[in-house]
């Protein structure tokens, strides 16, 4: 016999009032949603679908991440650091150069050719070390490299995700593409200029002493911020980073535009230690390649707090505290493509999409009720549910409905009352063979259930398959699309059967009216 129990019927009307209430803040316009957030309670529904920018608008960036950098950076950090463990070990050599993709030691021929491998090995433990007579060559293979390429895109992606929020950009999508870039949309944002010029900047903060003499392997001269033609020779080994920093903030000093900061215990420590060892002596504050200051240490800095000056505008030194805030990105990030869609496209397209799915809907509605009358209305009012449960899931999960993902909302209105359809003409075929209405219902569930999982389940692949192969807006068609289907299973066959069982027992009808 078909029956319900009370427990799961309470169920069902709470999912699809929720659904509802879920819904509801998808369809109010900005203004509302930002007083819903501001001023209801947080147990009142107010996020909403975050809409792709084929119906926002706003920009689309490709970057893509100088990983081969990266991978010289870290020889030769390595051969920096190997020529002062040989030196402290007391290990003869000849010379220490980087190579392709690793580092070559010339040993001199009574050196501990043992104790050099072993500190190869110490300083980088993913270096495959080779020997060939008096030299070593220390090189990463392919799965070092895979390592090095997957961590620094994280890493980008993180500190990518830090600078856009704090420009105050509403709901950007941020997320990686093939092995070297970085897919960034900007809804909303119609000159992405500021934001490319913040994310094409690494903001690798490094403090260094000045190398007085400005000479020798452990120099490195490097341009001034203010005047690229006068350069200054400075230490490569690194006091403090960019990463010791908790805090960057604009601010003024005498007039002028400055950014203050504060370092962490370490970083606190070790600049009071250096500049207690060095005063009378300059250091060099270094971002991205440049000098931006080099002061002489005139007393100790111990407080932890300390301020970066230049010729700065205020957009200038407010931009810096951002990208110290956030923390440096590991490589240059380079824009290899760039589109942009206007608001009114963007607001066509909403339209379109609507009016799209408003007619799918109101053709599928009058064709329900013309061929199943009263089961038809119980079918559409489900069909209503579903809808709104497809948004409630995509609001949860933070999906981004896009153009294709209409088409996928239009076609899951259709693939939505396929199970009535099913289940309603089993039910008549029952009628016919002489069954009674409450037999017939509960039969033609039963029966036809085999039928709606086979085709539900055909429509879920292929959604699957799209979604695994394709990209962008294929995705947006395929997720809507599994959604859609997903929800579908609810409200097509619970709700409406709970709708029929009720009716059922109301009525007491000896027949069903879809004959």
């Amino acid at each position: 016999m078909i029956h319900i129990a009370r427990w799961k019927m309470v169920l069902i009307v709470l999912v699809s009032i929720l659904s509802i209430l879920y819904t509801v803040p998808s369809f109010l316009d900005q203004k509302t949603k930002d007083w819903l957030a501001a001023n209801a309670p947080a147990w009142v529904p107010s996020r909403s679908v975050s809409l792709g920018l084929d119906l926002r608008g706003g920009s689309h960036l490709l970057l893509e991440a100088d990983i081969d950098s990266v991978i010289k950076q870290k020889t030769e950090d390595a051969a920096t650091a190997l020529r002062t463990e040989l030196r402290k070990q007391k290990i003869e050599f000849s010379n220490v150069s980087t190579i392709q993709n690793g580092i070559k030691l010339e040993l001199k021929p009574q050196a501990d050719m043992i104790a050099a491998e072993k500190e190869l090995r110490r300083i980088d433990d993913t270096f495959v070390v080779s020997r060939d007579g008096s030299v070593l060559q220390a090189v990463y293979d392919e799965r070092a490299l895979k390592t090095i390429r997957t961590q620094t895109l994280a890493q980008s992606i993180e500190i990518v995700e830090r600078r856009v929020n704090e420009t105050g950009t509403r709901e950007p999508i941020i997320q990686r593409q093939g092995d070297t870039r970085i897919l960034v949309q900007l809804p909303g944002v119609e000159n992405p200029e500021r934001i490319k010029e913040l994310m094409g900047r690494t903001a690798k903060l490094t403090f260094h002493l000045v190398d007085l003499d400005g000479s020798g392997v452990d120099a490195r001269l490097l341009p001034m911020h203010d005047e690229p033609a006068q350069k200054i020779s400075i230490k490569r080994r690194v006091i403090m980073s960019g990463d010791m920093l908790v805090q960057a903030q604009p601010s003024f000093q005498e007039g002028a535009p400055v950014v203050s900061f504060k370092l962490n215990a370490i970083g606190s420590r070790r600049f009071c230690d250096v500049t207690t060892q060095n005063v009378n002596k300059p250091f060099a504050v270094v971002l991205d390649g440049e000098v931006i200051t080099a002061p002489n240490i005139n007393s100790a800095i111990c407080g932890g707090q300390a301020i970066i000056s230049g010729s700065f505008s205020v957009q200038e030194a407010s931009d810096l505290a951002l990208l110290l805030r956030a923390g440096a990105l590991p490589t240059t990030l380079t824009v290899v493509e760039e589109r942009s869609v206007g608001p009114t496209l963007g607001s066509d397209s909403v339209n379109a999409g609507a009016f799209a799915s408003l007619v799918a809907f109101g053709l599928v509605v009058a064709l329900m009720l013309v061929c199943y009358g009263l089961f038809g209305l119980f079918a559409s009012v489900a069909l209503v549910i579903n809808l709104c449960l497809t948004f409630t899931v995509m609001t949860m999960i933070g999906a981004t409905l896009t153009l294709p993902g209409i088409a996928g909302l239009v076609l899951t209105i259709g693939q939505a009352v396929d199970a009535n359809v099913l289940i309603f003409e089993r039910m008549k075929e029952e009628i016919r063979a002489g069954r009674s209405v409450m037999s017939a219902i509960d039969t033609g569930y039963q029966k036809a259930m085999s039928s709606i999982i086979d085709s539900n389940l055909t429509a879920l692949i292929s959604g699957a398959i799209l979604y695994a192969v394709g990209t962008g807006p294929i995705k947006g068609f395929a997720v809507t699309l599994t959604i859609g289907i997903l929800t579908s299973l609810f409200s097509a066959i619970m709700l409406t059967r709970m709708m029929l069982l009720i009716w059922l027992k109301k009525t007491k009808a000896k027949t069903i009216p879809i004959m």
